[in-house]
């Protein structure tokens, strides 16, 4: 028997790790939203004159509540000791494989159109709110979630009947971020939204050039390109990122699996944690190991403006002008 284990799921958490990290010290943490004014065209004084007016802005305070998540391992004596399959000691391999696990449920549930929800320290447990639940400025389809001032907690948006992607929608996103101050880099999907977008932009409806006329390579040379991973707009170079880890969810019918598109500035978006990721070992209650793993955590939004979702896209469905 071949001692070595084999494993596709090693894979990349593509939402954490390109956004920032941050740490905090309450269960719900707070920032302030400032945006600056619209340029005032009329902005000219009498020389020599007194000051007057105030242009001072305090900025919007919002925030976000502490989640909790954990992964328990428990190993008894006897597998500890036996010789197992690929690895050394049984409870090594468990702590680190559910570690891993631990690290995509958090790329997962950033992704999740969740509300935030408060900890009572009894029987309901803290919740962040997720991306799609602060996107209420520019929200495509659906009714937009967003931050309340008045309870301190987003609002989940409410998904409308499956629809095709169009890149008219993505245009409009990228553009409404832009004119808003971010500049987005990111356009990440479920893995079918994105094949289903890249196919479209080889269509004759995309007008994108061909490989030789845009790079006037030989024909014969050339590579055979099947895929675009960059889309070009007016309003910045999105990068096309496949998530596996994306959720999912029905539409309004109830009956079609669909996924939101997310046009991100990932640089106002953070990973923060009250206490980051540890293995601590619990009571022994028998003849076996017992570890839990916990991160204590949530996501800043630092500004929601810097980002757009185009929500409830049909994978199955080709993309149209």
């Amino acid at each position: 028997m071949m001692n070595r284990i084999f494993d596709i799921s090693r894979i990349p958490l593509p939402f954490t790790d390109m956004i920032g990290t941050d740490t905090h010290s309450n269960e719900y943490t707070e920032w302030t939203l400032d945006v600056l004014a619209t340029p005032n065209t009329a902005n000219a004084v009498v020389d020599g004159s007194d000051a007057s007016g105030n242009n001072t802005v305090i900025g919007n305070r919002v925030g976000n509540h502490s989640q909790i998540s954990t992964k328990i391992v428990r190993v008894s004596f006897r597998a500890d000791a036996s010789d197992v399959i690929g690895r050394t000691k049984e409870t090594s391999y468990q702590v680190m494989r559910r570690q891993q696990e631990l690290r995509r449920d958090v790329d997962a549930i950033c992704l999740l159109n969740q509300a935030s929800v408060s900890d009572d320290g009894n029987s309901t447990a803290g919740k962040i709110g997720g991306l799609p639940s602060w996107l209420g400025s520019h929200n495509y389809g659906g009714t937009a979630g967003g931050f309340s001032t008045s309870t301190g907690l987003t609002v989940a948006r409410i998904p409308t009947a499956a629809r095709a992607l169009t890149e008219t929608l993505v245009r409009d996103a990228a553009q409404a971020v832009y004119q808003d101050g971010g500049d987005p880099t990111v356009m990440m999907s479920i893995p079918g939204v994105i094949r289903k977008f890249s196919e479209y932009l080889f269509t004759s409806s995309a007008r994108v050039a061909t490989l030789m006329s845009d790079q006037g390579k030989s024909a014969s040379q050339a590579t055979a390109l099947g895929s675009v991973n960059v889309f070009v707009t007016d309003f910045g170079i999105l990068k096309l990122v496949p998530n596996r880890l994306q959720p999912t969810h029905k539409d309004s019918g109830g009956s079609i699996d669909v996924a939101d598109v997310f046009i991100l500035d990932p640089s106002y978006l953070s990973l923060s944690y009250l206490k980051g990721y540890r293995t601590e070992d619990l009571a022994k209650t028998g003849l076996a190991e017992n570890k839990q793993m916990s991160v204590d955590w949530t996501l800043k939004v630092l500004t929601e403006k810097s980002h757009a979702i185009i929500g409830d896209i049909n994978p199955a469905s080709a993309v149209t002008l």
